[in-house]
């Protein structure tokens, strides 16, 4: 992973704020967690928790964020007092874990989004709420791991102009192993050295273009 995306002292902070954002905007105001989820990424806000502004995540609480999330895709004013239970959420938890994994990271909210969207992170509350942070950490980045190869191996074979049976023929490896690693259920880069060397051949492109280097975001 990369190097953190700001100070640790803010951490702390910028988890509670955004665990009470999406609670109030799902719990007290009744949004659907996809949708604010989008509006938070598209509102810029994202960018300033990104970045540690400290104006936001300890000059706000999250009730103050939310509500000026939707005013900036919306210009919906909301007159809702502030409410931040007691009794953490599964949305709190969900705001928690996710400012911690994008500090932890460095990557955008919005490319955490196109690798594992926030309805994935919704349904691992059962199994990782009550687990260390470390856990989900190590989770997500798997996910986010195989997202990458998933989408560089088929991006590559796209630009080829290649299906995916077209391409097994013309590399001369099963069709199943190409779906495999397509699907991230395989990783391309623990494959025999021959077998990469002959799926880079017949997408037209190098090794280090195919298994990547490592340092994606």
């Amino acid at each position: 992973m990369g190097s953190c995306a700001y100070d640790e002292m803010y951490l702390p902070l910028a988890q509670r704020v955004m665990g009470d954002m999406y609670d109030y905007a799902v719990n007290t105001l009744g949004m659907d967690l996809c949708s604010f989820h989008e509006m938070f990424i598209i509102s810029g806000m994202s960018r300033q928790f990104e970045i540690g502004n400290p104006t936001y995540v300890a000059g706000k609480n999250g009730c103050e964020v939310a509500r000026e999330v939707i005013h900036t895709c919306s210009d919906r004013r909301i007159d809702a007092e502030d409410v931040m239970y007691i009794d953490k959420s599964r949305e709190y938890w969900i705001g928690w874990a996710l400012a911690y994994y994008q500090w932890s990271c460095g990557r955008s909210f919005r490319s955490i989004e196109e690798k594992v969207p926030i309805k994935q992170i919704y349904g691992m509350y059962d199994t990782l709420h009550e687990a260390d942070i470390s856990l989900f950490v190590e989770i997500l980045e798997e996910k986010c791991m195989k997202s990458l190869e998933e989408s560089r191996l088929k991006r590559l074979r796209r630009y080829a102009g290649l299906s995916q049976k077209a391409l097994a023929e013309k590399a001369d490896v099963p069709l199943r192993q190409i779906q495999l690693f397509e699907q991230g259920q395989r990783d391309i880069s623990k494959a025999q050295a021959i077998t990469v060397l002959k799926i880079s051949k017949a997408l037209g492109c190098n090794v280090e273009e195919l298994i990547g280097s490592g340092n994606d975001r």
